[in-house]
């Protein structure tokens, strides 16, 4: 299958086979994003999602784990859904376990009947793009969820057996914020408690439409030093919960990734930071134009 646009997974996700079931994200109005905003989003019909399929297997692909792609595959209806995971497993009959991004929309928009039969069919990680813990800023930022929902969303999924991993953002609170931010979104983990955390911190190119708000003095970037601090503040308020978990974190204006197991690996994590925040001058931010 030709894959329209920019590959976009967590990198938890390298070792899974990404099956494409759609092109573009059906949401697609996030103010920082620039992954989808040049494709006219659509979904791939059934035949070529199954051509794709028979293409892996008649060269002895049999994955244990599929990724569907693109932006939020779990917006797709129960029944189209369904009959993806029909298919995944004839072709592939040693898959274990499907996963995708979804929205916490995506999520409500579905009952919980659905949400079981999803899990019986093979769906088991979704990856919900949380980016904060402020409301004002999830308003800001256009996503499609406020706290209040994103918990009792999360509280839904995991009662079907669905896993909740997550994706946010140091530095999406702004300028003099990320303190602020950073307890905030701990305080939000540590009820959620998710599997698996990505931390894409704020990185901007001039095509997104977060950055005409900082042309126009709505919206003032933190620096690379104040998301090393912030991704700190956050590691260090998070508590130990029933399970393990892992964290990556990227910030890639200054080539820098700190990524480990909590609690296991959170002192390491820590003392990476401040090595780095010791050596980080205040004043690069973290966007490009």
């Amino acid at each position: 299958m030709n894959y329209e646009g920019q590959i976009c997974r967590g990198p938890m996700e390298r070792a899974s086979f990404m099956l494409p079931v759609e092109v573009g994200c059906a949401y697609n109005r996030c103010k920082f994003c620039t992954l989808f905003k040049h494709l006219k989003f659509r979904e791939l019909s059934m035949d070529q999602i199954e051509e794709e399929l028979k293409r892996v297997s008649r060269i002895n692909g049999n994955p244990k784990t599929v990724f569907l792609g693109d932006g939020n595959a779990f917006g797709l209806s129960t029944e189209t859904l369904l009959k993806i995971g029909e298919k995944i497993h004839f072709y592939f009959p040693g898959c274990q376990s499907i996963h995708m991004d979804a929205t916490v929309t995506d999520i409500s928009r579905k009952s919980d009947t659905e949400l079981h039969q999803l899990y019986d069919a093979g769906v088991r990680h979704l990856y919900l793009g949380i980016e904060s813990g402020l409301d004002d800023v999830l308003a800001f930022m256009n996503k499609d969820h406020t706290l209040e929902q994103a918990y009792y969303e999360i509280d839904r999924m995991k009662a079907a057996g669905l896993v909740f991993d997550a994706h946010f953002m140091t530095g999406i609170a702004g300028k003099g914020r990320g303190i602020e931010n950073a307890e905030h979104t701990a305080e939000f983990f540590n009820r959620t408690q998710p599997y698996r955390m990505i931390n894409f911190s704020m990185f901007l190119h001039e095509r997104a439409p977060l950055y005409q708000e900082i042309r126009k003095g709505r919206f003032h970037p933190a620096d690379e030093r104040e998301n090393l601090t912030e991704e700190r503040r956050l590691l260090e308020l998070l508590k130990p919960w029933e399970h393990e978990a892992i964290y990556d974190g990227f910030h890639d204006m200054i080539e820098f990734r700190v990524r480990g197991v909590l609690p296991r690996d959170r002192e390491e994590m820590i003392a990476k930071l401040d090595d780095r925040i010791a050596k980080e001058m205040p004043g690069l931010l973290a966007y490009v134009g």
